[in-house]
């Protein structure tokens, strides 16, 4: 019934399984992966003609996981999934990134490519598995795709590299990095890392690559068997109308790339391609030569070309830099001193404010995963608004960009941050992009490790990141630091840097052309230190270790530890006792199953208050020691006080006071703060108190003749 085709190998240990022609047969290509027991579907749809007008490739990649993949029901009121959670956006990134650059210039048919989670085995991440599927689909559907690719985690264990390492093998880990590429060179990497070293980073990036090559073999002998014809496409041919062009517009773009505000740049570029227009306008009653779409796409491309030219002609850019100077940084903290933290890091024409905030056990984040439940502590939010370059766009929720950049800034500040033993806090960075020209997510790691400093949160060590860029051409190539807007979408390498003085903390790195060298790799590195170097020094003229203490609108949070079958008591029925203390102390306070109490509150008296109560709980009081207690009942033999929490005891008529006592109530009354020592236990277990051995007045032990 089904025409099907199956490739397995080994592959790091483990069974690598993509099979064909059974399931999804509708699909210009499906293939269903298996890594372990970790199963994915890839399928791939690509329209049969472009949509008219369309001057853009419209990849869609969308990769979603089921929750019955790991024999789960989704959580709340309508029990399927919902939304894509930030995992499943930055998974679609991660196959989009080093898929988008191998289709051929000119296509412009709608693609979608759909990878589900159909089974997850809580050994072998599906992330991997699902690009490696990606690029199978993509590679049978005779759809123009310059491929296959393939991709490979590498994690760095007691000092070796381990290809693929299992989901718990990652707590081990000084490295977690994803590269991807085809059988010649990288075109992706995504990582983050404990201060690493560039040799090592590099060595990481070249032992994936090579750890992924009998992937690409599998998928091309799978390929062999079972893909469909390749589609007509030949790429239009535009020589002719550039030519024309170049003749219209080079003196005036090359004259605009030499105007180094950004503005007045776009402003001169602007009327170039005005001027182009108006070339091409046909006269009244001609058909127009070439369309509107047609002649965008080749200026754009001669956009480019001049500024390439430029850089490698002459080793300068647009802004009139060498290829390793950073631009100016200026650098402030405590811009807004009522927020816990807060920072403001412009670099050129790139700022943002970010701002830091400090918050309680109630305050971390449940995140569903297929993997469990799980909380964090640690939140850093990206916001791109339009006016940050100039122009009016839509405002809502964040886009997958936003996301990513949001992830790629944790990643770098993530290492550094301190344990939770031993800063109990949850803590949320946003930050808020106020001008962009080049690498804005940067300037976020920037604005993060400043902004965390300004808080007092105890950063091991800061954190700065820089954006590297690639011009290459045949055999010459330039490797840019710190690039331009322009630069980044007019270049062929977007490589970012992130760390501290010690080494590498997050690496991504996304490549526009069929993959760079080693070379250029080693190169990039090197060069990026230099510049991640120089804005460290530059951040610390600011700031350049956290402060010794919180905020004054801070919360205040002490930690203790009670034991475990006091917890119980602590809580009370329903909740009823610590209800109580919160409302009466004033202070939050959250409970873990290990018996690690925490106590928050602005207020060292409440946060006291509530110590005392929650300690005066779960300890035991000592014989010898004098407490202040209240008269809770009086009976004829003596008054019962309530000295430690929430302990009674009996103080017998004959320890009331030094002289005889003929009646209780001539001493004590119900209410009555008195002190009182504790003499012992009787053979019943009960308390035995005494008020005549204290001096009622300063609480003190009278001395005894």
């Amino acid at each position: 019934m089904f025409d099907t085709h199956k490739v397995e190998i080994e592959w790091g240990g483990r069974p690598l399984v993509l099979e064909t022609g059974k399931v999804a047969r509708q699909a210009d290509g499906a293939v269903m992966a298996s890594y372990g027991e970790t199963v994915v579907l890839a399928t791939v749809v690509s329209a049969k003609q472009p949509k008219p007008g369309q001057d853009f490739f419209p990849l869609t990649v969308n990769y979603q996981e089921k929750t019955y993949a790991a024999g789960k029901i989704p959580g709340g009121y309508f029990k399927r999934e919902g939304r894509p959670s930030e995992n499943e956006t930055l998974v679609s990134r991660l196959i989009d990134r080093p898929i988008r650059p191998l289709f051929p210039d000119g296509y412009k048919n709608d693609t979608q490519v759909v990878i589900t989670v159909l089974q997850h085995d809580l050994e072998n991440n599906p992330d991997v598995l699902s690009m490696v599927a990606a690029s199978a689909a993509l590679t049978l559907s005779g759809v123009p795709f310059m491929g296959p690719i393939a991709g490979a985690r590498v994690g760095y264990i007691n000092g070796e590299y381990v290809l693929n390492p299992h989901v718990d093998e990652m707590e081990e880990t000084d490295l977690d990095l994803v590269v991807a590429g085809t059988s010649e060179a990288v075109l992706m990497v995504e990582s983050e890392a404990q201060e690493l070293p560039e040799d090592v980073m590099l060595g990481a990036v070249m032992f994936g690559h090579k750890g992924f090559q009998p992937v690409i073999d599998a998928i091309i002998q799978l390929a062999e068997a079972a893909a469909k014809e390749p589609r007509d496409f030949t790429a239009p041919d535009y020589s002719e109308l550039e030519k024309e062009m170049l003749g219209i517009a080079e003196a005036e773009l090359r004259d605009a790339y030499k105007i180094t505000d950004k503005a007045d740049r776009y402003a001169a570029v602007d009327a170039a391609k005005a001027k182009v227009k108006e070339h091409f306008t046909p006269a009244e009653g001609e058909d127009a030569k070439y369309t509107a779409e047609e002649i965008g796409a080749v200026f754009k491309s001669l956009q480019a070309k001049i500024v390439r030219w430029n850089i490698l002609d002459t080793k300068s850019r647009i802004d009139g830099r060498d290829l390793s100077t950073v631009r100016p940084i200026v650098s402030e903290v405590g811009l807004l001193p009522r927020t816990h933290g807060s920072s403001l890091f412009t670099r050129g024409e790139t700022q943002a404010i970010v701002v830091a905030t400090l918050g309680t056990g109630e305050d971390e984040q449940y995140v569903d995963s297929l993997t469990g439940t799980y909380k964090a502590t640690f939140m850093l939010h990206y916001n791109f608004p339009p006016f940050s370059v100039g122009e009016t766009g839509r405002m809502g929720s964040p886009g997958r960009r936003e996301i990513g950049h949001g992830k790629l800034a944790w990643r770098a500040i993530h290492p550094m941050m301190p344990a939770a033993d031993q800063f109990p806090y949850t803590l949320r960075v946003v930050s808020e992009i106020t001008e962009s020209n080049g690498s804005s997510s940067m300037a976020t790691v920037c604005g993060t490790s400043l902004a965390l400093m300004d808080a007092g949160v105890p950063l091991n060590k800061p954190v700065a990141g820089i954006a590297m860029g690639l011009i290459k051409e045949d055999d010459r190539f330039a490797v840019l630091s710190d690039i331009l807007g322009d630069e980044d979408h007019l270049g062929d390498m977007d490589f970012k840097v992130a760390g501290t003085s010690d080494g590498i903390t997050a690496l991504q790195m996304d490549i526009k052309i069929d993959g760079i060298t080693e070379e250029i790799m080693q190169i990039a590195l090197d060069q990026a230190k230099g510049g991640r170097l120089h804005i460290l020094g530059e951040m610390g003229k600011a700031l350049s270790e956290s402060r010794g203490q919180l905020g004054e609108f801070a919360p205040r949070i002490e930690v203790m530890n009670i034991p475990v079958d006091k917890i119980r008591d602590v809580i009370g029925t329903g909740g009823k006792v610590i209800r109580e203390i919160v409302e009466k102390t004033g202070a939050k306070i959250n409970v873990e199953d290990d018996g690690t109490i925490k106590i928050a509150s602005s207020s060292g008296k409440e946060i006291e208050a509530a110590r005392k109560w929650i300690h005066s709980i779960t300890a035991e009081p000592e014989v010898g020691t004098i407490y202040e207690g209240t008269v809770v009942k009086v009976a004829d033999f003596g008054a019962f006080v309530n000295f430690f929490g929430p302990k009674d005891g009996l103080v017998h008529i004959s320890q009331l006071a030094q002289e005889r006592v003929g009646k209780t109530s001539d001493v004590v009354k119900e209410g009555q703060k008195v002190w009182v020592k504790l003499l012992g236990f009787d053979e019943r277990g009960k308390v035995r108190l005494s008020m005549k051995v204290v001096d009622q007045e300063t609480g003190q032990e009278i001395a005894q003749d």
